[in-house]
């Protein structure tokens, strides 16, 4: 299997597959109440089984190639991860997202992990458009949104029906060309 060094901290980044979904499992009941204060995943993955169907899920996504799961590994360690929840390459349009345990928040994982599963869209599969839809209350997704050079479309009001609540969900979308030019000021600051 391969996998992608997020920087020099013992992270990276790797495909999650059904065959780990043991490893997933015990993932999400180390960060349950935490990845479910704004993520409905907890809710879905309960036991083996619908960790194994998630994951099944994914690798059938990546198979059609209309959508794509990686893991955040610290240290070998699976922590979070980050998925392209859909993909559509005829209309060049992809839905990034991301969770992550509470022991691994802010180290900035989240935010390399997520330039390297875009770039790998924008680059490799010629998305034109990244979209990022979390709560308005998600305020750590909003974060990562900006630090990915996003922009925010606007404010669905009382869109997300979450755990018998209303919440108002943002959009978030980075274009290709922009990430580009984003990418590109990065390797060459001004002096």
């Amino acid at each position: 299997m391969y996998a992608t060094s997020l920087g020099d901290d013992g992270a990276e980044l790797r495909p999650l597959e059904p065959w780990q979904a043991d490893e997933f499992l015990a993932h999400i009941d180390r960060g349950r109440d935490f990845i479910g204060r704004h993520n409905g995943l907890p809710d879905v993955v309960t036991d083996l089984a619908s960790s194994r169907a998630y994951l099944q899920a994914y690798a059938d996504k990546t198979a059609a190639d209309t959508g794509r799961i990686c893991g955040i590994r610290l240290h070998g360690e699976l922590v979070g991860a980050v998925i392209l929840r859909t993909m559509d390459t005829s209309q060049r349009t992809a839905e990034a997202g991301c969770w992550l345990e509470p022991a691994a928040a802010g180290k900035g994982l989240v935010t390399r992990a997520c330039r390297t599963l875009i770039d790998w869209a924008v680059e490799e599969r010629g998305i034109v458009r990244v979209d990022w839809w979390c709560t308005s209350a998600n305020t750590p997704s909003i974060a990562v949104a900006r630090r990915l050079g996003m922009t925010r479309d606007g404010v669905l009001r009382e869109s997300y029906l979450y755990r018998g609540q209303r919440h108002d969900e943002e959009i978030w979308s980075v274009l290709a060309p922009d990430w580009r030019a984003a990418k590109k000021a990065a390797a060459h600051p001004l002096p």
